[in-house]
């Protein structure tokens, strides 16, 4: 490419040999010529992933495909691709996932038009053939926000809860912020801290009613539908927001609502338990008691109002000594 491209679109890809069709002819549809697109195949075993990524990509301009000596993970594949990105502007997509004919040239109008940090947008998910819309929670549109405006309240669903890397677009001075880049090794809630940095730390950004990634759920080999242990990195993850936290000026109000997050994760791994393999349970059981274990009564109080009675059980049982806390 003779000039610096507008847009990178980084994708990782791993063991999705059969959704690549559709996801290659999506960026086909998208592609401009100062759009770059990024592939990193992060060492697939049980399909030809990168085979045809190969044959693929013959056909989408300013293509590039890298592989991976070993697996090391969505986050890692990420910032692989972050590395090698030249745009002004970075976005993701994911290697079974699509996008709507044009959607990345409106995106990147939008991250235009404010000068923003970075632009969130809502997303469809793709259950087998049914659709829904998900809309990010945030009903301030198309204006200029201070990203932590949209942190709080704690107990209602914020942007911090709408943690999609793909579902949106973002300025490359962001990354000479020290922002962007994901903690390498990640396997699962690898999205957790990258989206409490930014609303933390960034300057601007904006919401746009935009509707174009599809985003498939429910596939028989997604890290959410396995239950191995590399599920268990939530624990990692939330050590890091927390761990991130304590040095902010608004410590003590922001961490309210980060351990708000993790016992609902929590909560949603216990009672989807059986799930997992026997050894992984155990462990999971025995990570979630420490986790809780470490939040005094008055923060588990506060982060769990609300939550709903089976989910509030579920963490009083394997906690203990949560006598009188409200449903």
């Amino acid at each position: 490419m003779a000039n610096t491209p507008t847009l990178s679109v980084v994708v990782p890809c791993y063991h999705i040999e059969s959704y690549l069709p559709e996801t290659v002819t999506s960026l086909v549809n998208n592609a401009r010529d100062d759009f770059e697109f990024l592939f990193v195949e992060d060492r697939s075993t049980k399909d030809r992933t990168y085979e045809a990524l190969l044959a693929l990509t013959r056909r989408l301009g300013n293509s590039r495909i890298v592989r991976h000596e070993n697996n090391g993970g969505l986050a890692t594949a990420r910032n692989t691709g972050i590395d090698l990105a030249e745009g002004r502007y970075l976005t993701f997509l994911d290697g079974d996932d699509w996008l709507a004919p044009g959607y990345l040239a409106r995106l990147v109008d939008v991250i235009e038009r404010f000068d923003a940090d970075f632009v969130r947008t809502d997303h469809v998910q793709v259950t087998g053939v049914e659709r829904a819309l998900h809309r990010a929670p945030e009903g301030r549109r198309h204006t200029l926000l201070d990203p932590r405006s949209s942190i709080l309240p704690v107990d209602d669903t914020t942007m911090v809860d709408y943690p999609y890397a793909w579902a949106g677009i973002y300025h490359r001075r962001l990354l000479d912020r020290g922002l962007l880049r994901f903690h390498d090794g990640l396997r699962t809630a690898e999205d957790r801290p990258w989206i409490w940095d930014l609303h933390r730390r960034a300057e601007s950004y904006v919401v746009a009613s935009l509707h174009g990634v599809f985003y498939r759920r429910g596939l028989a080999g997604s890290l959410t539908q396995i239950g191995d242990v590399r599920q268990l990195d939530f624990f990692r993850s939330f050590d890091l927001v927390l761990g991130e936290l304590a040095a902010d000026p608004e410590a003590g109000r922001l961490r309210a609502k980060a351990l708000r997050n993790f016992c609902v994760v929590i909560a949603h791994q216990l009672l989807d338990r059986r799930r997992f393999e026997r050894g992984v349970a155990v462990r999971l059981k025995r990570l979630a008691a420490e986790a809780l274990g470490a939040m005094s009564e008055e923060e588990l109080s506060e982060a769990v109002v609300g939550m709903g009675e089976e989910r509030v059980h579920v963490l009083r049982r394997v906690r203990g000594g949560m006598t009188g806390v409200a449903a």
